[in-house]
């Protein structure tokens, strides 16, 4: 691996030398200009780190020669002190060249939609749903993001039949979009008289938020229809049909909104749900198209793909994709170490995406 990318360092050095005695033919066509200055721009971040990696090295193997030969002992000394700072910097900058090699995901610094549903468990599963749903909220009022409701279908023991967010911030996705896929409790329920464990799920799905300009939406494919909103058990909340239902014909989504008052406020929120899911399809193809790279990520993000489990008799929560375990599940619970699971996720992504790069 490291010979790969000491040849894609010197590939890109190459590249960038390329374009720039390109740029001085006087004779260049405009879209050619363009294209050119646009890919040296784009470039020459990572051209600066690799001079500043260079540099360090250099410096490493001037103090080493030194350390070694000098007939000084003082210096000799001075010199193997310099060599030891030295190397947590070359490390440093290893890294950072190594991360800037990476082809960025797009959709990384958007805002999302979290979709929160109860699986298989009854209300067990829906008292779990409610607490996962929680837990986000309030990891993202710790990370200062906003978390404004979409929907929220509660049970009358208090759980969560399905809730859904929009949650806006810097780099959201990015770090939300490793909770898709099932996520396992293990506890004994309150209802429990015997005090045997019960095993339950529910699934989480996560979103980059789409834009208008990124999906196009044509109003003849659309299904609206509006009716009551109705609570927990059917009783009504609303006496006025301001509930929409939204169908995309084309794909068969469906979305309903009815926690607003006014129908136009659900039928906005549906549409930027509506608009989320058509985009995350599309991503779903370009993902898949690139099967090969695929592999080589940490999980797929398949919403079937069992991906945690939280057991809360050994007070353990357990990440299947990096065989993470950590004993913290209160912490974990509101927020204050998931960061503790994500953060591993995002390395290990990094190193396997670095390996499918310089593969």
């Amino acid at each position: 691996m490291e010979a790969a990318f000491e040849l894609r360092l010197d590939e890109i050095l190459r590249r960038h030398k390329e374009i720039g005695d390109a740029l001085q033919n006087p004779f260049l066509a405009a879209q050619q200009l363009a294209g050119l200055a646009k890919e040296l721009k784009d470039l020459d971040p990572i051209v600066k780190e690799i001079a500043l990696l260079y540099r360090a090295r250099e410096e490493s193997a001037s103090l080493a020669e030194m350390a070694k030969s000098g007939e000084d002992m003082e210096l000799r000394e001075l010199a193997l002190a310099e060599l030891e700072a030295l190397r947590g910097e070359l490390s440093s900058l290893e890294r950072r060249v190594k991360l800037a090699l990476l082809p960025k995901d797009r959709d990384d610094e958007r805002g999302a939609i979290l979709e929160v549903r109860a699986g298989t468990g009854g209300e067990e599963a829906a008292l779990f749903a409610a607490a996962l749903f929680r837990m986000y909220q309030r990891y993202a009022a710790l990370r200062g993001w906003r978390f404004e409701l979409l929907h929220y279908s509660e049970t009358p023991l208090a759980g969560a039949k399905e809730a859904s967010a929009l949650v806006s911030g810097r780099g959201v996705f990015a770090r939300l979009k490793f909770e898709s896929g099932v996520h396992r409790v293990q506890r004994v329920p309150e209802t429990e008289a015997q005090g045997r464990i019960h095993t339950s799920a529910a699934t989480v799905a996560v979103l980059p938020e789409a834009e208008e300009v990124d999906v196009r939406i044509d109003e003849k494919d659309l299904r609206i229809d509006v009716f009551r909103a109705s609570g927990p058990g059917g009783q009504s909340v609303n006496t006025t049909d301001s509930a929409v239902r939204i169908t995309h014909l084309p794909s068969g989504i469906v979305v309903i909104q009815q926690d607003e008052k006014s129908q136009h406020k659900n039928k906005a929120k549906a549409l930027k749900v509506l608009r989320s899911r058509l985009y995350e399809a599309e991503r779903e193809a370009r993902e898949a198209a690139r099967a090969a790279e695929r592999k080589s990520q940490v999980g797929s993000g398949d919403r079937s793909q069992r991906i945690r489990t939280y057991n809360f008799p050994q007070g353990r929560v357990s990440d299947h994709r990096i065989d993470l375990t950590l004993y913290k599940i209160e912490k974990v619970m509101s927020g204050e170490a998931l960061d503790e699971i994500i953060d591993p996720l995002l390395a290990a992504e990094e190193a396997a995406r670095l390996a499918a790069a310089l593969a």
